[in-house]
């Protein structure tokens, strides 16, 4: 099992389920509904988004249907058991080492000629198999009728059409897993003469038993499937004979296997399709979908406003104007922090806990521990509750409504070319807007980007100029005073994102990204899947982020008891100096470290005791957005991309930060700005 199967994040649910439950498995192609179906059947909540790359690890909850219990799991999206990205990857590698009662293949059903190839495919492995015809009233708006029950004689597999946004159908597909009966399917594809010789000689070859059929192994190796190659070496295979067989076939043709296998599996398809499925609306050519009618209406319109520059990107700022400047930063950072805040925890709660906590408990050093200056309770709880869950959940809000639209794909594509030039493909946009929430999350989702290169440097901007949404949060907020201070603020980040992701991308060698995303269509996002997923972000940040709040008020605690703690402040005081801030500035920075999220307050309360000028704001929020990510970024830097990696950026980081910070003083100072 690839290692990154077991590591958690708030895309994907990890529960701990009995062995001995036999398996429900979800596969199928991104932003087809398996997660709608994950969670209607689990105990367990997957994040529901309308866009790619949303479930990057293995989904698990429990599920009874009929009197019997199962456990159902929600894999990656996939477009074909040959995977291209890590998502598939992770799919792959789940159907070589687990056996399943059933697996549902969900997938779009105005798009069947598409993503029938991989209903084939899991056919032709024997694996048990239902096929799930989702998004049903999307393929009738379409005027797409489709005829399941030929489909089903002709697949031999039994074919549920469902709805499942809406729950219909669901109830049909519960009745066909609690009656299910396992019979090789009937859609086996009969490749040209010299692919069937090598598959049926591969197969004869291979002694041990798979979890799926030696057919489908074989056409793997074919293919140079890695993980097929290093089954098959686990199993002391004759991979030596294998390999010239291979390698004999490829001769034979033309053209690449995989693309000679692929278009004769897509022939095989249109067979099938083009008896069980009528329109009224759509052309098929070539099996691309086109369309006539619907080609000006409303929701084409709005897909072309989106994806071109000359409109999206004033549609993007609009955007971020109002959702992270004014709700986040506005409203989130203001209105509501400033009463829980102020108001409900400085006036009222955290008096009465001190009073009463040092009335029962009379010493001094376990005081400063809960209840002092960096205590517990008046610190890390206060700022956890009080400071970063409002900031947290208005961005949260913001995100899963525009996830649920689909507008993040629309996104990919029109900064697509940009991203371009720093390294990256639009398929980036992802990881990097989900950065603006939680850069330690976003950190996990780079997985998810094509290359190794990408990956880094996706890392590297992560850690480097990406602030999370407390922090963001926090210096909306501070800086609002000045939308002159604002926008110095954004520009300079803006340049050393794009400066050092471009200098990145021309000296770290590897393979330039390709960019290819699904693309749903545009949806009215659903109040409930909204408020769901905000709920389950919000607890999964909050488990994570309270124990690393009440660690570092032990560290700092502990350090303050041993005098560590004002060495470290000391020391980042020189460099606080400068940039022309005061020495105590060093305290906000080292907090920067133990989380973002505690720099970002330190800041807030030095502008609010007056120890900051207005310039003096501008560079440190630009210094300690720079600023070294946090400690559980920086861990999981390390879990994803290694120790050597994660310390060679952080080298980089910590003076780059300063440096910029210098830069910015300097040139504010001598040329007199007035904020």
């Amino acid at each position: 099992m690839l290692n990154f199967l077991n590591k958690k994040s708030c895309c994907s649910v990890e529960t701990d389920t009995p062995g001995d439950l036999e398996r429900i498995i979800l596969v199928g192609n991104p932003n087809v509904g398996k997660s709608v179906i994950f969670n209607h059947f689990s105990d367990s909540y997957a994040v529901v988004s309308n866009y790619p790359g949303t479930t990057v690890a293995i989904s698990k909850g429990k599920t009874k249907i009929g009197e019997k219990e199962f456990e159902i799991i929600d894999t990656p999206g996939m477009y074909s058991l040959q995977p291209i990205t890590d998502e598939e990857r992770v799919s792959q590698n789940y159907l070589f080492d687990n056996k399943a009662y059933v697996y549902l293949h969900v997938i779009d059903a105005k798009n069947l000629q598409r993503m029938l190839p991989l209903t084939l495919q899991l056919i032709e492995a024997q694996v048990p198999l239902i096929l799930v015809l989702n998004m049903m009233d999307e393929a009738q708006h379409r005027g797409v009728s489709i005829n399941a029950s030929r489909l089903e004689k002709m697949l031999g597999i039994p074919v549920i059409c469902t709805t499942s946004i809406n729950g219909e159908g669901l109830d049909k597909l519960e009745d066909a897993i609690a009656g299910y009966s396992f019979q090789p399917g009937a859609g086996n594809v009969r490749y040209s003469k010299g692919i069937e010789y090598a598959i049926d000689s591969i197969s004869s070859l291979l002694k041990s038993e798979y979890s799926i059929s030696k057919r489908s192994v074989a056409q793997m190796l074919l293919l140079n499937d890695k993980l097929a190659y290093e089954k098959v070496k686990q199993n002391n295979e004759d991979t030596e004979v294998i390999r010239r067989i291979v390698e004999g076939t490829e001769k034979e043709y033309s053209d690449p296997l995989n693309y000679t296998i692929t278009v004769e599996r897509q022939n095989y398809v249109n067979e099938i399709v083009d008896p069980v499925m009528k329109t009224d609306r759509i052309v098929y050519q070539k099996g691309i979908e086109t369309s006539k009618e619907n080609k000006n209406s409303l929701g084409q319109r709005i897909d072309k406003l989106l994806i071109q520059p000359l409109t999206g990107i004033p549609i993007l700022l609009i955007i971020l104007y109002f959702g992270l400047y004014k709700f986040v930063g506005g409203f989130a950072a203001g209105t509501v922090v400033d009463y829980l805040e102020g108001t409900l925890f400085g006036e009222q709660i955290n008096p009465w806990v001190i009073e009463n906590f040092n009335a029962v408990v009379p010493f001094p050093i376990i005081q400063d521990l809960f209840v002092g200056e960096y205590g517990i309770f008046t610190q890390a709880v206060t700022y956890a509750i009080a400071l970063i869950m409002p900031l947290v959940g208005a961005f949260f809000i913001v995100f899963s409504i525009i996830e649920d639209t689909g507008y993040l794909p629309r996104l990919a594509m029109l900064i697509d070319r940009v991203f371009k030039k720093i390294g990256m493909s639009g398929r980036a946009v992802i990881p990097m807007v989900l950065g603006f929430g939680c850069a330690t999350m976003a950190t996990m989702v780079t997985r998810t980007l094509e290359t190794r290169r990408e990956k880094l440097i996706a890392s590297m901007l992560l850690a480097l100029a990406i602030p999370c949404s407390a922090q963001l949060g926090v210096i909306l907020g501070v800086l609002s005073f000045s939308g002159t201070a604002l926008a110095i603020w954004a520009i300079v980040i803006a340049i050393e994102l794009v400066t050092i992701g471009y200098i990145s991308s021309k000296l770290m060698p590897g393979e330039k990204p390709s960019f290819f995303i699904e693309m749903p269509p545009l949806r009215l996002p659903k109040l409930s899947n909204v408020l769901v997923k905000t709920y389950s972000r919000m607890q999964w940040y909050f488990l994570e982020v309270l124990p690393l709040f009440v660690l570092a008020s032990v560290l700092i605690w502990l350090g303050r008891l041993t005098g560590l703690f004002d060495i470290a402040v000391r020391l980042l005081g020189y460099p606080s100096q400068w940039i022309g801030l005061p020495a105590e500035a060093g305290l906000m920075f080292f907090y920067g470290f133990f989380r973002r999220d505690f720099g970002a307050a330190g800041l807030f309360d030095m502008y609010n005791a007056g120890m900051l000028t207005e310039v003096n704001l501008v560079v440190a929020a630009i210094t300690l957005t720079l600023f070294m990510p946090c400690i559980a970024q920086f861990l999981v830097t390390v879990k994803e991309r290694g120790i050597k990696t994660a310390f060679a950026m952080a080298t980089f980081i910590f003076p780059g930060a300063f440096a910029v910070g210098f830069i910015v003083n300097y040139l504010l100072t001598n040329f007199g700005v007035v904020l």
